[in-house]
Parts: structure tokens; C-alpha cells; sequence
């Protein structure tokens, strides 16, 4: 047991000095007993007395090493906590007639989000009279989802809530690895090599002086 831990949450050994104590353990049939015999208990078996519930009567103590204690502790919370992880929502907003340049940048901006982890959450905004364009609103989401197939999941189709169309996409797990793949929406500058045109030579100039009969131009 290391004695210089500060944030000690548990009283351990020669820490306990309630009368009594109830003992559990692995390979330890639960019994009550003097708190002194329990820690001669621990130090035969080379572990240590940890009181695990203070507040019952009597103070219930495990027999075991606590170092392992504490890490399985840390394990367990460690646990807890990603299981509890909060998923990021990112906007992307729309308008009714986004442009293919606006709509392949807000596409770019789409995949990183998912490839980080984060939930998307597409929109069309309709102000005014362009409401009449609902449908053309949710061919784009829909055209959306459909780029965004390799990289996201759509969680909830597109759905009207008063000037908003709006849908949902999760990022797509592969295991419990989120999928993560090079960004080139359309229209960006694609990674794959380019073939340079091939420099053709110099040709000399020849600087003496010309001789009849002869053409230095070829």
C-alpha cells in the first residue's frame, strides 16, 4: 500500500479504529470480528484491510491488495465516464437554393464533424415566401445524406418544425472506432499525383557568326 496517497478516499490498516469490524473478500466466508484480529487476518495473507462501508454497522472491510482496489475503482469510473460521453451537435444551415459551391464547403465541413465524432444536425432555413420550396429543401437534405453515406448514419429523416427542415446524421462506428477517411468534397483538389506535361528542350542559340549554306534554326 503506498502511504503518500493524498486523495486517500478509503481507511485502510491500522486507519480503522472502530471496535468491530464485518470482513468479505475473495475466498472469505463473511464474518464479524475484532477489528484487531481482521488486520492480523490481512497480514497473514499479505493484502489489506480496506473499510469499504463505513456507515454499516458494523463498518464492512474487504480483504485485498490496495493497490488493486484502487485501480479497479479507477477502472470502473473510467468505465462509467465513456459511457457517458456527451455527443457534440454541429449546425449546418441551408437555404432553400444553395449553390453547389456553398453546398460542397458546408459538405467539407460536414465530414470533418462526423470523423470527429460529432453529430450533424442539417437544416434548411425558409424565410419568407421560400417556404413554397419546401420540397426542393428536402431533395438537397436528402442529396446531403447521400454524400455523407460513407462517413455518417441519418438518425432521423427530414422533418418540417415550423421554418426549419431538419435531419439528423451520427457518426458511423466501425467497432468502437469512428470511421475516419480523407476530406475531398467536390470540387476540392484531390490528392492523387498529377502528370506534368513534358518540358521540351531549350533550343541554342547560337551566337557566332552565320555561315551561307547553313540553318542554325532546325
Amino acid at each position: 500500500m503506498k502511504k503518500d496517497d493524498k486523495k486517500q478516499q478509503y481507511r485502510v490498516n491500522e486507519q480503522i479504529r472502530v471496535r468491530e469490524v464485518r470482513i468479505v473478500g475473495d475466498g472469505v466466508e463473511s464474518a464479524v470480528m475484532p477489528t484487531s484480529r481482521a488486520l492480523q487476518m490481512a497480514e497473514q495473507r499479505g493484502v489489506d484491510l480496506v473499510e469499504i462501508s463505513p456507515n454499516a454497522v458494523p463498518p464492512v472491510c474487504r480483504l485485498i491488495d490496495y493497490s488493486k482496489f484502487i485501480y479497479q475503482q479507477k477502472k470502473k469510473q473510467k468505465e462509467m465516464k465513456a459511457k457517458q460521453t456527451v455527443v457534440n451537435v454541429k449546425e449546418i444551415r441551408f437555404g432553400p437554393q444553395t449553390d453547389d459551391h456553398d453546398y460542397n464547403f458546408k459538405l467539407k465541413h460536414a465530414i470533418s464533424f462526423l470523423s470527429d465524432g460529432d453529430k450533424v444536425k442539417a437544416y434548411v432555413f425558409f424565410k419568407g415566401r421560400s417556404i413554397l420550396f419546401k420540397e426542393q429543401g428536402e431533395v438537397l437534405l436528402l442529396r446531403f445524406a447521400a454524400d455523407l453515406e460513407e462517413y455518417g448514419k441519418v438518425e432521423s429523416m427530414p422533418v418540417l418544425e415550423g421554418k426549419r427542415m431538419i435531419m439528423f446524421v451520427a457518426p458511423k462506428k466501425v467497432g468502437n472506432a469512428v470511421v475516419k477517411k480523407p476530406v475531398e468534397a467536390a470540387g476540392e483538389v484531390s490528392d492523387a499525383p498529377v502528370k506534368k506535361a513534358p518540358q521540351q528542350k531549350a533550343r541554342k542559340e547560337y551566337t557566332g557568326p552565320k555561315v551561307e549554306g547553313e540553318d542554325f534554326d532546325d
